[in-house]
């Protein structure tokens, strides 16, 4: 039987999860864990790459040690994020998309190139913390004079693995620098921006190999292995692990909700601009999808009303209040409040009845998410033209059975809800399938 590793990082965690078939299913066993997180250097926030290699390789030597043999790997995470390295040597600090670092040329870039060519060419939605940004004040500071290679987080660690400079399609299309319509990075865009054309490579499919271990990887780990391209954007190995039977949308809850649905191509029109869609990378399909609220306003105000009260007990008795107002979850109000509770007050206080007691909140909050899942049904179904009557929803989110009715109930749609570790299944799918 062969034996695969999925090592899922994620921006607070990361897993190593390994996976192997059994008749039509994979079934997975998590043999390591480790916390991740942003620090603080010199006034900057930056990813500590050597703790995240450290904790890679002591997963790789734990999956060894209980398998006995590792077929192959492959890395995912968050987007966005890069190192840069001249020939062999790592540049840091390795700056974290939070820095806020971006702010002071985003005006610049876009006096360079307006974001309406960025996103007609792209299909890429405007965030702050996009690559482009970030790799531009890069070259403003001088920091790519010297610079051989740009890596993705993923590809970096698949180069510290393996010796390969590697660069993966779903990640970079998180950059804001590769064309929606031929696949590759655009060099009018880079070129108007004056960035080094030579950190810009081919870009490789899930599902190619990178190359074996280093010896001397392989024998600090106990064992060889192949390394093997994922999607390796977190978001996109998620949307390949729902076992979908047919091409529904999608929202994969967390602490932000990521809803979209697969298209053949990038739609790049006006109203998915304006909607702030997004066209992402997926395995022989696009991502269009959008950043919308997720559980954040529910753990904040876990976290303010009742930090020690078990989340079932929350939900029960969510479903138990009559309250049946709600506020739109996607208001700036909500992003970053000191008080979510005095976000939730204030935004209700014209109306005649207000929350009573915890119970009310939380109601009011998975009516809110509710709404706010059927509003972005029903701008999805008008700018991709698609029918559909089936919701899957994946991640943390999918545990909340009141919130999945609630779905139901407000967008009318059946919601199939699969609290699953979506992201390992489709790291794990993508090497299954090429290892048999």
């Amino acid at each position: 039987m062969n034996h695969y590793l999925a090592i899922d990082i994620g921006a607070s965690s990361g897993r190593h999860i390994v996976g192997w078939r059994e008749g039509n299913e994979i079934k997975t066993d998590e043999v390591f864990r480790f916390p991740n997180g942003t620090k603080k250097q010199n006034n900057c926030l930056v990813w500590d790459t050597d703790s995240l290699f450290d904790n890679i390789k002591k997963g790789i030597k734990a999956a060894i040690k209980k398998y006995g043999q590792i077929k192959s790997l492959a890395i995912d995470t968050w987007g966005v994020d890069y190192t840069l390295v001249n020939r062999t040597r790592t540049l840091i600090p390795c700056f974290a998309y939070r820095d806020g670092r971006t702010n002071a040329v985003i005006d610049e870039v876009h006096g360079k190139v307006p974001f309406e060519k960025l996103y007609e060419r792209t299909g890429i939605q405007y965030q702050p913390f996009n690559t482009i940004y970030q790799l531009y004040e890069d070259w403003k500071r001088g920091r790519l004079e010297a610079v051989t290679d740009f890596l993705m987080i993923p590809e970096y660690l698949n180069y510290k693995l393996t010796d390969v400079k590697m660069h993966e399609f779903t990640n970079a299309t998180t950059t804001g620098l590769v064309n929606a319509r031929t696949g590759k990075y655009d060099r009018e865009i880079i070129n108007a921006l004056g960035l080094p054309v030579h950190l810009f490579g081919k870009l490789y499919q899930p599902g190619t190999s990178v190359g074996m271990l280093k010896p001397e990887i392989a024998a600090e780990v106990g064992g060889q292995a192949e390394i093997i391209l994922c999607a390796s954007h977190d978001t996109a190995s998620a949307v390949e692990g729902i076992p979908m039977t047919e091409n529904s949308p999608y929202i994969s809850s967390g602490t932000w909700s990521l809803l979209g649905l697969k298209v053949p191509k990038a739609i790049t029109d006006e109203s998915s601009r304006k909607a702030n869609y997004s066209n992402e990378g997926g395995v022989g399909y696009v991502r269009y999808q959008k950043n919308i609220m997720g559980m954040w306003v529910v753990n904040r105000l876990r976290d303010e009303l009742c930090p020690e009260k078990p989340f079932p007990q929350i939900v029960e008795e969510a479903r138990q209040s009559t309250f049946n107002d709600y506020v739109d979850v996607n208001d700036s109000a909500f992003l970053a409040p000191k008080s979510m509770k005095a976000a939730f007050d204030d935004y209700l206080k014209n109306e005649t009845i207000k929350p009573q007691n915890e119970s009310d909140y939380f109601r009011c909050a998975f009516i809110s998410l509710a709404i706010s899942y059927m509003n972005a049904l029903e701008e999805l179904k008008a700018n991709s033209g698609a029918d559909f009557d089936t919701l899957y929803i994946v991640g943390g989110g999918a545990k909340n059975d009141l919130l999945n009715e609630l779905a139901e109930q407000i967008c009318k749609i059946k919601v199939k809800a699969l609290p699953i570790e979506a992201t390992a299944l489709g790291n794990l799918k993508q090497q299954i399938m090429r290892g048999e």
